[in-house]
């Protein structure tokens, strides 16, 4: 798509020219660029004070070497990273992601996806992120403990309670949260909220691991009823086997639907009946194994290799939660022609800009990332909050909270899109909602 304003399309070149060979972080500054073109023409403010130009340069790039031995005394280096996007409205937050996949480009695109999530959570969060070209698979405990301490060692310098606080991502669960925390605490010599999405014992909230998942339902359940319409009954497909996938799969099966497959890197399981959630979960969770398992436990169900077929599948909802630009645009066409109604976004920018038109082209509620997975981080800064108040809230009153939230957002994205005539671009609508507020507080603040 070409820009119809000259200053946000020559602010786009200069992204570019700026930030060379990094096409992820391209792809999202070009999509919450192009959606703000109706909101500069009615604040031209925005444009004068230089608030755009600063939102897209990132107020800090942390990048270090990670030196550990594995279990063969063999000392190997991996890279980590911290981008420290944004704290227009409070202290950075964000996860960690350990992935051979990992570099500047990604950690950026994900930085600056996480201040418009972390705006729309209504919360007071800036936006980071983080990570390391390391993979814990295949690592021993004792090699993930190494790493997670050197990594820990050197991001401590730069984070805080009331700074910056990172969460976990992909390839980061509780191990490397609980080792990466005992880490900061013994250096520095204090017992704060530093990390979120820690083990109950020590400051975890009830909920946090659920959250995701169930945030991505409650926003796509409220996008259904405001339609007049809802899960109850229909067939869902979720890409993905990770935590989001799960307890995704566990909350559309609460509200009445039926899902059918889940994926891993290496292909997808179809399963007619509706997936067991307990296999899946026995799979994952505690052997840390394939998806293709699955067929032991379900020999009824069909195993095929390669993920990307999984759009293939004829399905009311759909539920991206593995990656990003999983759903290009000959997959988003299937979709509809399969009779696809709604697409929400569990993973991080899962649907190519391509994709997003075929969705709102032929009417499909779409819900985007910022906004629908937005009830992870949500949460953690509700962990936050009971770490700072030395408290911990139930299971239900954390569920509460993020239902709650997971509604807000929605009618947050819903109404900026009214707002600047934009119809049902729920898409649009998140970056507008989500800028807005970071843009003002920014503008409250001077040129910093």
């Amino acid at each position: 798509m070409s820009f119809k304003n000259q200053y946000l399309g020559d602010l786009m070149q200069r992204v570019i020219k700026r930030n060379p060979g990094e096409p992820e972080f391209h792809q999202a500054v070009e999509e919450v660029l192009l959606s703000l073109e109706p909101v500069v023409e009615k604040y031209p403010q925005y444009i004068t004070s230089g608030v755009i130009e600063r939102l897209v340069e990132p107020e800090r790039i942390l990048k270090f070497r990670v030196p550990w031995v594995d279990d063969n005394g063999k000392v190997i280096v991996n890279r980590g990273f911290r981008i420290q996007f944004n704290s227009a409205i409070g202290p950075y937050k964000g996860g960690l992601r350990f992935h051979p996949s990992v570099y500047e480009g990604i950690i950026k695109f994900l930085g600056f996806e996480q201040i418009f999530k972390n705006s729309l959570t209504g919360l007071p969060i800036g936006g980071g992120k983080g990570g390391s070209d390391f993979d814990p698979k295949g690592k021993s405990d004792a090699e993930v403990m190494k790493f997670c301490q050197s990594f820990m060692t050197e991001l401590q310098r730069h984070i805080n309670a009331d700074c910056d606080v990172p969460a976990g991502d992909i390839g980061v669960g509780g191990r490397e949260i609980g080792f990466m925390f005992g880490q900061y605490k013994r250096l520095k010599n204090e017992y704060v909220g530093v990390l979120t999405g820690k083990g109950l014992p020590f400051g975890g909230s009830l909920a946090r691991t659920e959250a995701t998942g169930y945030g991505l339902c409650y926003f796509t359940e409220e996008m259904l009823n405001d339609k007049g319409n809802s899960f109850k009954g229909k067939t869902v497909v979720i890409s993905g086997s990770g935590n989001v996938a799960i307890y995704a799969t566990q909350k559309a099966t609460q509200l009445g639907a039926k899902v059918v497959a889940l994926s891993d890197s290496n292909g997808y399981i179809y399963d007619e009946a509706g997936i067991d959630l307990a296999a899946v979960q026995q799979i994952k969770e505690v052997e840390r194994k394939r998806i293709k398992e699955y067929l032991s436990y379900r020999p009824n169900a069909k195993y095929i290799e390669g993920c990307s077929g999984i759009w293939t599948i004829p399905c009311d909802i759909a539920l991206p939660c593995a990656t990003q630009n999983e759903i290009d645009e000959n997959s988003a066409k299937t979709l509809v022609k399969n009779g696809v109604i709604a697409v929400a976004e569990g993973a991080n920018m899962p649907s190519t800009p391509e994709a997003i038109e075929v969705f709102l082209s032929n009417n499909v509620l779409f819900g985007p990332a910022k906004a629908a997975n937005a009830g992870g981080v949500a949460t953690s800064a509700l962990e936050m909050s009971q770490n700072s108040m030395r408290l911990s809230w139930t299971f239900e009153e954390v569920d509460e909270k993020l239902h709650n939230i997971m509604k807000n957002i929605y009618y947050a994205s819903r109404d900026a899109a009214k707002e600047f005539g934009l119809g049902d671009n729920f898409a649009a609508g998140a970056n507008i909602a989500g800028f807005k507020k970071v843009a003002d507080a920014m503008l409250a603040q001077g040129v910093v």
